[in-house]
């Protein structure tokens, strides 16, 4: 534990009126300021996912529910691997039971914090060979002093955040020079199927509509939004993963009450979300899922799109694009390659 509190910055006293800036080791999320409303700036309840996180992590047999967070965490991990060199410290964000850290070995991480919003996460976590130390926090407010880490990943976490823009300004705050951030979220195009299908039933049988799944971030913002942060020589690459299906309802089950969303604790916990859906509606929604995105032997696809992005905190000692107009050839010139080489 001591060596854990060495890494976290003070707590500050929280002036009359707001809350706590900065989440104590082991205590319970940082709750949102008082007054503090659902809307375009907070759209999704904090304290809800934390509920559904917790629950989800004591639920028998977890590993049956984790076939996705393992598959992206391995993804997560592979792209550590590649970087050829050995983390002293290393930050996993939303880290859950530890998706990415059982890909992972002393040698490529000496020393491995994890951090999640729900505690109940640490409680039956995949054992690791590497030495860790479970944090309880937000991912909004890193409780950690700046330039502390070599290391900083995540997996499917960053998209429950209110404030994606500030979590990635805390990463990169808690980055060392020379530092790397690899993440994966979940990308705009996941569930499109399951939102199309039931967005058109409820216009058909209820004349309007409400979201079902949660929004997510488009390919388009995310390279912006990391060069904002203040990260450089960006790398942002999409994966799609599809899972098929007997039809609508067994989406439905597998997302909300059985293994994948829920039993993952990724329930929707937007503000406006609905509570129920009307039987006409679950009924029109599966025959437009049927009719629009079919397979041919008769199942149906619901497909989930996966943004892996890479950004590192400037050094000096990283390479630099050389100056405008340093040139020695032309682009016009390639067309003559091999006479130029024999000239040499």
């Amino acid at each position: 534990m001591a060596a854990a509190r060495a890494l976290l910055r003070p707590v500050l006293p929280a002036p009359q009126g707001c809350g706590r800036l900065w989440a104590r080791t082991g205590s319970a999320a940082v709750p949102p300021p008082r007054g503090a409303s659902p809307g375009a700036r907070s759209p999704f309840d904090r304290r809800l996912k934390r509920k559904q996180k917790n629950w989800a992590a004591l639920r028998p047999r977890p590993a049956e529910c984790e076939y996705l967070r393992d598959e992206v965490g391995g993804g997560v991990a592979d792209r550590v691997l590649d970087i050829p060199r050995t983390f002293r410290l290393a930050l996993d964000l939303g880290s859950g039971r530890g998706y990415i850290a059982r890909h992972l070995n002393r040698e490529v991480v000496e020393k491995l914090v994890q951090v999640d919003i729900a505690e109940n996460v640490f409680k039956n976590a995949v054992e690791s060979e590497i030495p860790t130390v479970s944090v309880v926090a937000d991912e909004e407010f890193l409780p950690f002093k700046e330039d502390t880490f070599d290391l900083v990943v995540s997996s499917l976490s960053l998209h429950w955040v209110n404030d994606l823009p500030k979590a990635f300004r805390e990463i990169h705050q808690v980055l060392k020079p020379d530092g790397v951030f690899i993440g994966a979220m979940f990308g705009g195009d996941t569930l499109y199927e399951l939102r199309c299908s039931l967005q058109l039933a409820e216009l058909e049988r209820e004349g309007g509509f409400s979201p079902h799944v949660s929004p997510f971030v488009a390919v388009s913002d995310l390279g912006h939004l990391l060069s904002r942060a203040g990260f450089n020589t960006l790398t942002v690459d999409t994966d799609e993963i599809q899972v098929n299906y007997p039809g609508l309802f067994e989406v439905m089950e597998d997302l909300q009450a059985k293994k994948m969303f829920l039993g993952m604790g990724e329930s929707n916990c937007s503000w406006n979300r609905k509570p129920l859906l009307h039987r006409d509606t679950m009924l029109a929604a599966a025959a437009i899922y049927q009719e629009m995105y079919g397979n041919s032997d008769g199942s149906v696809p619901a497909t989930f799109q996966i943004f892996y992005m890479i950004g590192w905190k400037f050094h000096e000692s990283q390479a630099k694009p050389a100056q405008r107009g340093s040139a020695t050839v032309s682009l016009g010139d390639l067309a003559k390659i091999d006479k130029l080489l024999h000239q040499k």
